[in-house]
């Protein structure tokens, strides 16, 4: 399966690094303090991963400007104290050590936290491009962002066969958008409302080996 592909793209929290689950509780419940919110650990896991519409639905729940909570979150959110809390996954290091077609990143994650992370895990030059969505690029599951980091690996609109990998909804819908396959890394467990669609559906990626 590996090997159908000439390039592979991947989403990057939750699906090829994660953070120590204590880290999320601290920075969710600084953001809860300063918008007058309490938030449990289940909430704060929520509100970190946002899979699906779960964010969303959550902020509408407490009545919270979404707008007003990614102010605050971007505010609280500490490059130094994100590095330090980011690991990668065993699985994913390995099957990233195996590939020889280009690679490259499309995250939510922003540049000013994308980039001491990258650093941290000694893993910046793995990476042909490494695009961090916002308001001008686009959001996935827009396709542009995608589009921006096909075009600078030299992939786009020229027939190469491609694949992008995420662990959420979002990222499905931007490789499909995109024309590229998507493949869901199911990296948590537990009840959910809704089976994530995917070309492929694993829950590490030796299952694409």
């Amino acid at each position: 399966m590996t090997r159908d592909y000439d390039f592979w793209l991947f989403d990057l929290d939750g699906t090829l690094i994660d953070v120590e689950p204590s880290y999320p509780v601290t920075v969710m419940s600084r953001v809860g303090d300063r918008l007058g919110h309490g938030f449990s650990e289940e909430e704060a896991a929520t509100l970190w991963y946002g899979e699906g519409d779960a964010r969303a639905d959550l902020l509408a729940a407490r009545d919270i400007d979404p707008e007003a909570f990614w102010t605050v979150f971007h505010e609280e959110e500490r490059p130094t104290d994100r590095a330090k809390a980011a690991f990668l996954y065993e699985d994913a290091e390995r099957f990233l050590a195996d590939r020889t077609e280009p690679m490259g990143l499309v995250t939510h994650c922003q540049d000013y936290l994308t980039g001491p992370v990258l650093e941290q895990l000694d893993i910046a030059d793995w990476f042909e491009t490494v695009v961090c969505c916002d308001d001008d690029i686009g959001w996935k599951p827009d396709p542009a962002p995608v589009h921006r980091a096909m075009d600078e690996m030299g992939v786009g609109h020229n027939g190469h066969a491609g694949v992008l990998a995420g662990d959420n909804p979002s990222d499905i819908g931007a490789a499909w958008n995109a024309g590229l396959d998507g493949v869901h890394v199911e990296r948590r467990s537990g009840p959910t409302d809704r089976c994530v669609r995917g070309d492929h559906r694993v829950t590490s990626f030796t299952d694409l080996v």
